[in-house]
């Protein structure tokens, strides 16, 4: 081949961006799963302590 060194390196550059990409594309995406299901569990603890807390308003009334 006669193309001149320079731009192997930009070819090798590019695939190395697309890699690096992808691999935070899906750490983000793992990211934000885990941020959700605390926050989903969270909303559930509420729920539950709010629940427990009309049975004891209804229990004394």
């Amino acid at each position: 081949m006669s193309l001149p060194f320079w731009v192997y390196f930009v070819i090798v550059g590019i695939f190395v961006s697309a890699f690096m990409a992808v691999k935070t594309a899906k750490e983000d995406r793992e990211m934000e799963t885990e941020w959700i299901e605390k926050e989903g569990q969270v909303y559930v603890e509420r729920m539950e302590q709010e629940k427990e807390r009309r049975k004891k308003v209804d229990a004394a009334v």
